[in-house]
């Protein structure tokens, strides 16, 4: 059965009125902006509240409250989760479960995300997380890839060979994603502007990358995907970032979870059920799973040139 919505219930605001809430049980945190960097503390107060009022970032006059009641899991993404990490153990004392998308790029030398610590500091971070959560927890992606006319396949492959080898033990997972920059104008004069000729990759040169990719993942034996391409890559899935499949393999004693996403029948190979629980709201080639997400645009500190949301 296809998903249908979140259930709603009535909850009590800070004003003392009486609204509506949807009340989800995944959410993300957050596709729009890095949660976990900037608002950590600002996430903390409003899960302590129960409640966010979230704000369409394409209609600014339409809200909607969000009711953390029957939240099973949080999906954080993040380049730089360390101002998060004290509150870890709040979170885990709510009984909530949470995993890390964890973007960790090298473009130091290249302009691309001015706002982000050094690489050394962020590789830190990731190795604490790791010994804290487990690296089954921690999804590390290289996202996205961008070309310009120093920063070639051969300079790409050579830095994440470098990263899978600082980070090994630390993630089982890779995700990388090919940039979009001529759909998003903001992203796209933002990069013209450092005058590096950066641009996407052909499909040709996008296949060739996989297979360059997937005979050096030979040496470090993670687990591969990729993020929203509508192209086939041979050796490398369709990535899940909210991914059902994760959260049953990781929370498997939350009872409640597993009844939602579909009665513990969500295992490698069930496919059907991550088909049913499909977020249709994210592009056709997402494998996501349905979830709430709690960000705004217009709200990350890391400036990153080739960002979507940053404006």
């Amino acid at each position: 059965m296809a998903f249908r919505g979140w259930d709603k219930l009535p909850i009590r605001i800070e004003t003392g009125e009486t609204v509506e809430a949807i009340a989800p049980v995944i959410v993300s945190a957050s596709r729009a902006t890095d949660l976990p960097a900037f608002h950590a503390e600002w996430f903390m107060a409003r899960l302590r509240a129960g409640y966010v009022q979230w704000r369409n970032p394409f209609n600014a006059r339409q809200t909607q409250y969000v009711s953390f009641r029957k939240t099973r899991a949080v999906v954080f993404w993040s380049k730089n989760p360390a101002p998060l990490l004290p509150h870890l153990s709040e979170i885990d004392a709510l009984g909530i479960n949470y995993y890390f998308q964890f973007t960790l790029n090298d473009y130091e030398t290249d302009g691309f995300e001015p706002g982000v610590p050094p690489l050394a500091e962020r590789l830190e971070t990731f190795r604490q997380l790791a010994g804290r959560i487990g690296p089954e927890r921690i999804v590390w992606r290289f996202d996205p890839l961008v070309l310009t006319d120093r920063l070639t396949a051969d300079v790409l492959l050579e830095r994440i060979e470098r990263l899978a080898g600082a980070l090994r033990g630390c993630t089982r997972r890779l995700v990388v994603s090919f940039a979009d920059i001529e759909c998003y104008r903001a992203a796209r004069r933002r990069l013209s502007r450092i005058g590096a000729g950066a641009r996407e990759f052909t499909p040709e040169e996008m296949d060739e990358f996989a297979a360059r990719l997937v005979e050096r993942n030979k040496d470090w034996g993670l687990e591969l995907s990729a993020c929203a391409e509508d192209s086939e890559l041979a050796g490398i899935a369709k990535s899940r970032c909210i991914d059902g499949h994760l959260l049953a393999s990781c929370f498997g004693d939350d009872g409640e979870l597993i009844e939602f996403l579909g009665g513990g029948t969500l295992f490698p190979g069930d496919a059907p059920v991550s088909a049913a629980l499909k977020h249709q709201g994210q592009r056709k080639a997402c494998g996501c799973i349905v979830s709430k997400d709690i960000g705004a645009y217009g709200t990350c500190g890391h400036g990153c040139l080739y960002c979507y949301a940053c404006r």
